[in-house]
């Protein structure tokens, strides 16, 4: 034994057991005590911008940090934006302080008087306010110090005025009567009536009776003439108090006041996808606190307005005309100009949740008989419009277009700015307002992309000490000198979301970085000040009103992890301005009638979404990594993104940080490359690896130049400055020649590796766009970097159908009308192509193979064919009488066989020539043969009328034979037909073909078996190539044919000469379609591969 006698080794085996087994997250996790010390370092933050502003610059909007003075509004210059479009001289920065209080109101016992305190400051604030402009009543008592609520004379972007002024108002009402928890804070019933609540008395001699939602009302009230548009979506600025008469294109313009005095150029009609579809959460509360539906209905048009105008590969754009609708600009981001809208579209499904329909009811009495309503230029809404469903489906889609156009793995997980229309790469930067997209992640249960996505962030902070509004991805610094941060919230927001959802004590690290850099760099006696440069920490003189309102809000939320707010169960969101906001149940519903003229929907929301594809529920809480705690920190990609910021190569002083600037206590304990630099090393596992980075092989091909080849371009080819280019539609661009031509590579690693082209002679392509070469110009190229390769699986049937143009009767006209109102056309019709007719089979050769083939195909198959060829003549005569009468001379010389030439007789003319092209997969197993050698000549071209050369349809006997199940088929089946079209079903393909006699092989008996399924699906080229190019399974209908034995004769006997089988889809009509064709062919497939992979986005065809 190891053990001495009368020892016991169990209990220190034990003891040891448990150390290595069970993690202790109170021990390596951050301390109770320092997250406490933390959230009270937080409040004396913001109580040192909040007294500053009260003592210096209120009732003015904000504070000048620096001097020490108000800052207001511009006057001298109205077209400084900056100021202008966010300051409306209505006390902004208490607005935007008010729920922040109310938050820090339910501060925990043991911080002291805080949590009374905030709570006393609420209450004073709400009264210094109403003080200033009234309490919403439209007597005396409604006009305040500065006048009737927010009557001056200031003009200022609606959004920033929504989110700001109007939200802020209403989360701050929202606490004030008890809809949102306050800690200790137990208001009397609000009553019945929304804007006349019943009176609650504070300690203050304040009586609240919802001056702040009457407020609310008031403000929002003076942005609707912004609404007059006809798009739907509001102008980007209104007069708080005179309207729009700037904007000389609305409908207000004439009746506003100074309307045609506008001096300068036009006013700007340009706003953004955030500023135009951000506005439900706030217009939404706002209309079912009281009982006002103009203000929910026009924001969720607005939203709906920017989303329908989304592009074809599902991105929004960043600029938008209101006025016209139209795109400004072809980026397409996650941050600025975009950010906030895809935030609404989730967070407008939660805060619906739960909720009925809007009330669709006139206006109650609080609201007189004038009033202003942009709804009556509109249809109103649908249900489905109006159902927060709809609103999560519009999320599920717009991250899922981002995941696929904007995601790049390369390095580090981040997003770029990306063409609109085509995906590809237009600028590789990333801004500050971006960081809030991985708290959106989480909300949308992506927490995994949100770790990624925060972790490039957490970097970016730890080499800048602050987020440079723009950062270079390409050229891993400060992008275009854009080096500020004005106190911005997004980061600290999205921390924030990631510790509710992990717990992860690696976020209150970052919260502790975030903290400790804020107070030594941006301090002054007066406040807060943004960096105007993050590299050099010269400082801005402004502390905007959001560094209260949200920045600070953010980050004691996350250090107070038991904050009512924390662990509310119910459907409330923080708005893009980061105010709580919640629809009250019932309780404050208005109990005015129905108005007779506007339908009233008191159902609930009868529309169901559900999408299995997208992410519906939020996961597990991340499993602690044992003995540190930190799942983060444990992660193998972890450095990735330190990398990306070349953390490892920077100095181990912090930025600005000189000697003393910093206690010892608040120093990091990590080295350089660590992030954040207050994460202790023992959070770190200590054999932790790094997990490969993903940095795709690229390769460049480059084709030999002509100097003499000249091909000109299209007026559609933007983005395509060079000659042997031509974009053909919005993801397609033709090669049209080789010349010149330089092509670079990036290999894919999925399933299967592909290369995918990612340039073209220099020019990005997107993830969806492809290159277009014709089969003919690549003949002569044989090369194993790019080398010619036909498709073993896919290929083309085409049958050729003949269509007698001087055959129809004088109904064609009165039938085409018909079947054009009927939706008559058919899967036939979207597939048909224009051939020309079979040059070898003479008018006795037709009727004897339509008699064989009608054997098995019934008449309805006849029916069918003859119905489409009066529709096509009908529509051909309508094209012709439509011409000038030269050109109508000429065609109808050609349709009534008045033509010559030699090319063959009149009566061919006659002949309208109609190819259908049906993808068809080949078989496989060991029953599988080869299929026969023909194909499509190189540039072989089929006129519309006139013979067709007889090597582009191979075979011209055609029979039906049914499924072939029962008995085997006559002995002059495979003999006397080329082609034997069979039904898929009743019994195995091995068994179909062994029901097929045995023949003598020629150029004139069985050649091929088609079998057409069952299945309804019928895709053509395009469909499969889509899928192909995108990674998606096969069509249905094209699954590969298993031929599981050898193939057999009825007698038993193997084969010698095993028929080839390929399988289409499309059931009946392409059955009989099959049956009656004239002649049929194969074209085959054919892609492109480099060193035995295949190029994904390359298409061949035909020219």
């Amino acid at each position: 034994m190891l053990c001495r006698s009368g020892t016991q080794p169990w209990p220190l085996l034990f003891a040891i057991f448990l150390v290595l087994i069970i993690p202790i997250p109170g021990a390596l996790a951050m301390r109770p005590g320092r997250v406490a010390q933390l959230r009270r370092e937080t409040i004396d933050m913001f109580y040192h911008g909040y007294d500053n502003y009260m003592r210096v610059a209120f009732p003015e909007d904000e504070l000048r940090p620096v001097s020490c003075v108000p800052l207001t509004r511009d006057p001298k210059n109205p077209r400084n934006v900056e100021l202008n479009d966010v300051l409306g001289n209505y006390s902004l920065t208490l607005i935007d302080s008010l729920s922040t209080l109310a938050i820090l109101a339910s501060a925990p016992p043991e911080d002291g008087d805080i949590g009374p305190k905030a709570l006393r400051d609420f209450q004073e604030g709400v009264a210094a306010l109403v003080e200033q402009y009234g309490d919403g009543r439209p007597g005396p008592s409604g006009v305040g110090l500065r006048g009737r609520g927010f009557d001056v004379d200031s003009k200022v972007q609606v959004f920033e005025t929504v989110i700001r002024g109007v939200g802020g108002l209403l989360s701050a009402h929202l606490f004030a009567v008890g809809a949102l928890p306050v800690t200790g804070y137990r208001p009397s019933s609000a009553g019945s009536d929304p804007l006349d609540p019943r009176p609650i008395k504070w300690p203050n001699k304040f009586t609240y009776d919802g001056q702040l939602l009457r407020l609310a009302l008031d403000l929002a009230q003076r942005l609707l003439p912004a609404f007059y548009t006809k798009t739907g979506m509001p102008y980007p600025r209104v007069n708080l108090r005179h309207g729009i008469p700037f904007y000389t294109n609305s409908p207000l313009h004439a009746s506003s006041p100074g309307a045609g005095a506008s001096e300068g150029p036009p006013e700007i009609t340009e706003t953004c996808s955030a500023g135009a579809g951000s506005l439900v959460l706030e217009f939404t509360v706002l209309s079912r606190l009281t009982g006002d539906p103009r203000f929910e209905e026009l924001a969720k048009r607005a939203f709906w307005a920017v989303w329908y105008r989304k592009s074809q590969i599902g991105l929004i754009g960043a600029g938008v005309d209101a006025e016209e609708g139209h795109w400004i600009g072809a980026f397409s981001v996650i941050g600025a100009g975009a950010d906030s809208f895809f935030e609404y579209a989730l967070k407008s499904h939660i805060l619906l949740s739960g909720h009925g329909l809007p009330n669709r009811t006139s206006l109650s009495k609080h609201h007189g008989a004038e009033r202003m309503d942009p709804n009556t230029l509109f249809t109103p809404l649908s249900d489905v419009e109006n159902s927060p469903a709809a609103f999560l489906e519009a999320w599920h889609q717009a991250h899922a277009a981002i995941k696929r156009h904007l995601y790049s793995e390369r390095d580090h997980p981040h997003y770029e700015n990306v063409n609109l229309w085509t995906g590809s790469l237009a600028t590789n930067w990333v801004d500050s307002l971006g960081a809030y997209y991985a708290g959106l992640l989480v909300l949308a249960g992506e927490v995994d992309e949100a770790i990624k996505t925060n972790l490039l962030y957490t970097a970016i902070w730890t080499r800048y000490a602050a987020l440079p509004e723009r950062y270079s991805i390409r050229d891993k610094t400060v992008e275009g000198g854009l080096g500020w941060w004005p106190l911005r919230p997004e980061f600290i927001e999205s921390t924030y979301h990631l510790y509710r959802a992990t717990k992860d004590p690696w976020y209150l690290y970052v919260g502790e970085m975030v903290l400790r850099d804020i107070t030594r760099r941006c301090w002054t006696p007066c406040g807060w000040a943004g960096l105007q440069n993050v590299l050099s920490g010269e400082k801005s003189d402004r502390m905007e009103s959001f560094f209260l309102g949200e920045t600070a809000k953010y980050m004691y939320l996350l250090f107070d992890d038991s904050h009512p707010l924390n662990n509310l169960d119910a459907a409330y969101v923080f708005t893009t301005e980061g105010h709580p906001l919640i629809i009250p149940k019932e309780k404050w519903k208005s109990q005015e009638p129905p108005h007779p003229q506007r339908g009233h929907s008191s159902r609930k929301d009868m529309v169901v979404y559900y999408d299995e594809n997208y992410t519906n529920t939020c996961p597990a809480q991340p499993a602690a990594a044992p003995l540190t705690g930190s799942a983060t920190a444990a992660r193998g990609d972890l450095y990735h993104a330190a990398r990306m910021l070349d953390l490892h190569l920077l100095p181990t002083s912090r930025p600005g940080i000189g000697p003393g600037d910093v206690p010892s206590q608040f120093m990091g304990t990590s080295e350089a490359g660590f992030f954040p630099w207050t994460l202790p090393l023992d959070l770190l596992p200590d054999n932790g690896t790094c997990s490969k980075v993903y940095q795709p092989l690229e390769a460049t091909l480059e084709f030999g130049s002509n100097a003499q080849q000249m091909v000109g371009g299209s007026s559609f080819n933007f983005m395509m400055g060079s000659q042997n280019l031509e974009r053909i539609t919005t993801d397609r661009i033709r090669v049209t020649s080789l010349s010149g031509l330089k092509l670079t590579m990036r290999l894919e690693e999925g399933d299967d590796k592909e290369w995918r082209i990612n340039k073209v002679n220099g020019v990005p392509l997107g993830r969806d766009e492809s290159l277009i070469f014709d089969r003919a110009i690549l003949g002569d190229v044989s090369d194993p970097r790019f080398n010619l390769v036909r498709d073993p699986v896919v290929v083309t049937l085409q049958h050729l159908h003949r269509i007698d143009l001087l055959s129809g009767d004088e109904n064609d006209e009165e039938q085409l009308d018909e079947d054009l109102i009927s939706g008559m056309n058919t899967p036939a019709s979207s597939e048909a192509s224009a051939t020309g007719t079979e040059d070898t089979l003479s008018k006795g050769d037709t009727a004897a193979h339509h008699k064989t083939a009608n054997k098995s195909a019934p008449r309805s198959a006849s029916s069918h064919i003859s119905d489409f060829g009066s529709l096509v003549k009908s529509l051909l005569n309508r094209v012709v009488a439509s011409l000038d009468p030269q050109d109508y001379y000429s065609s109808s010389t050609i349709i009534h066989g008045s033509g010559s030439g030699g090319m063959g007789s009149d009566s061919q003319y006659t002949y309208y020539n109609l190819v259908f092209n049906q993808t068809a997969v080949t078989s496989t197993g060991i029953g599988a043969a080869p299929l026969p050698p023909v194909d499509v000549p190189v540039g072989a071209r089929i006129p519309e009328f006139g013979p067709v050369p007889g090597n582009i349809f191979a075979w011209k006997t055609v029979l039906a034979g049914g499924d072939a199940c029962t008995t085997p088929l006559p002995e002059e089946a495979p003999r006397d037909h080329q082609v034997i079209v069979l039904r898929r079903g009743g019994c195995s393909f091995s068994a179909k073909l062994a029901n097929i006699p045995a023949y003598k092989p020629s150029s004139k008996s069985l050649q091929l078996v088609v079998m057409v399924s069952d299945e309804p699906d019928e895709m053509d080229d395009d469909d499969v190539e889509h899928s192909r190019l995108n990674n998606l399974p096969p069509p249905p209908g094209l699954v590969r044919p298993l031929l599981d034995e050898a193939q057999f004769t009825p007698a038993g006997i193997q084969r010698r000469h095993p028929i080839a089988m390929i399988m289409v889809g499309g059931g009946d009509t392409t059955y009989h379609r099959l049956a009656m064709a004239e002649r049929i062919g194969l074209r085959r497939r054919y892609y492109i591969e480099s060193q035995g992979m295949r190029v994904r986005n390359i298409v061949v065809d035909e020219g």
